[in-house]
């Protein structure tokens, strides 16, 4: 249904990237602050997000080869210029664990987030955990030693 969208000329390119951006990124985005991404679905997320912008922004046509052609995804990332589906991701997995972080001790997510199995991994390699993601997306985002500047903050504005 939104391809025929998408293909249609009558329709402003601006009223299409406003319609990505409530409908197909909000479902895109939904609950992905409780899950972990790999590299292979952050690459998919990539594909899948430049496939719509193609299609919205359409073909492109080039002067000195007086032909029609597709942009590039570097062409693409500048004329967009919003956060990519990962980087939506990441910043809502630090803001649920923010969140979380600044709840009482006595809250079911706190003492999740917080919780010690004392069980054994599985042999193999390691599945990612969600809380290495979480530190994966601060480093990214904050640099190294993000945790440490977040205590420190928090402990700040407490007292």
């Amino acid at each position: 249904m939104l391809q025929k969208f998408f293909k249609n000329k009558n329709i402003s390119k601006k009223l299409k990237s406003t319609l990505k951006n409530t409908i197909i990124d909000k479902v895109l985005t939904y609950a992905s602050e409780t899950g972990t991404l790999t590299k292979r679905d952050r690459k998919q997320l990539n594909i899948f997000e430049r496939k719509v912008y193609r299609r919205i922004l359409g073909p492109v046509y080039s002067n000195e080869k007086e032909n029609w052609r597709i942009l590039t995804n570097r062409e693409m990332s500048a004329s967009v210029k919003n956060a990519t589906m990962p980087e939506t991701i990441r910043l809502n997995r630090l803001r649920w664990f923010g969140h979380v972080q600044r709840m009482e001790e006595n809250r079911v997510p706190k003492r999740v987030l917080c919780m010690n199995l004392g069980t054994t991994r599985l042999r193999g390699r390691p599945r990612n955990r969600w809380q290495d993601g979480v530190r994966e997306d601060g480093r990214v985002v904050g640099g190294e030693g993000w945790q440490e500047k977040y205590i420190t903050e928090r402990n700040g504005r407490s007292s």
